[in-house]
């Protein structure tokens, strides 16, 4: 009778990890769809790319604040990604979302605001996708491996307009002094948010090599599952 007990509610738990997981996944796919037909749209009839920020800040910020279950289901165990990269990943996009752009309004009508936006939409649109199907156990390798095509194609263009960003922001920052940290007049310097920012950009290059690394692991697994259907038939 324990036994029985345990499985139905090992069952009930796979279940409700399925649900939250899609509807997680699809909620996140919204967002990005909408992003990135708000700003094709915004492309195409007006040929606006200054605008993106005020059009799609608002959005984006809710996926952003939602991305921060991604570390929870890592850590959990519900998800099979490791924790370190999630982290770095979601941590990263915050920096440039939420510091980089919105913190400086000097920024936010930049070319460059356009194309992280873009870039971030067509990717994260698939991948949110893909997640969505699989958790619910419908898995399509089709999409999987459209998925990580659309991601090696798009995230070396990402990371650049990233740093990008990034660097266009270190004079502003300078120059407004803002997240930096004064030190006494005696020490003869003080600790300059740009400072962190160039890190930053030696450590995103880090963490380009370790997701590439992943995604190559994937894209393995995947020849492997493949050859093993074909061998089987």
């Amino acid at each position: 009778m324990n036994l029985k007990v345990c499985v139905a509610f090992t069952l009930v738990l796979d279940v409700l990890r399925q649900c939250y997981l899609f509807l997680y996944n699809l909620l996140q796919f919204l967002g990005f769809s909408w992003t990135l037909s708000r700003l094709t749209a915004d492309l195409i009839l007006q040929g606006a790319l200054n605008s993106a920020f005020g059009s799609c800040a608002a959005v984006l910020y809710s996926c952003q604040m939602l991305a921060a279950l991604e570390v929870m289901n890592a850590t959990l165990g519900l998800v099979k990604t490791p924790v370190f990269p999630t982290l770095i990943q979601v941590a990263g996009r915050n920096l440039i979302l939420f510091v980089v752009f919105g913190s400086l309004p000097d920024m936010q009508g930049r070319s460059v605001v356009f194309c992280v936006f873009y870039l971030w939409s067509a990717m994260d649109m698939f991948r949110y996708l893909a997640h969505a199907v699989v958790s619910i156990g419908m898995e399509r390798r089709t999409l999987t491996w459209l998925q990580n095509a659309v991601w090696v194609l798009l995230y070396p263009l990402t990371a650049v307009a990233e740093a990008a960003a990034v660097l266009q922001s270190l004079p502003v920052f300078d120059k407004s002094g803002l997240f930096s940290i004064p030190l006494p007049e005696a020490v003869g310097f003080s600790i300059s948010f740009s400072f962190s920012l160039r890190l930053y950009l030696v450590l995103m290059l880090f963490g380009m090599i370790n997701l590439f690394c992943h995604v190559k692991l994937d894209i393995i697994y995947l020849c492997e599952n493949d050859q093993r259907q074909t061998g089987a038939i």
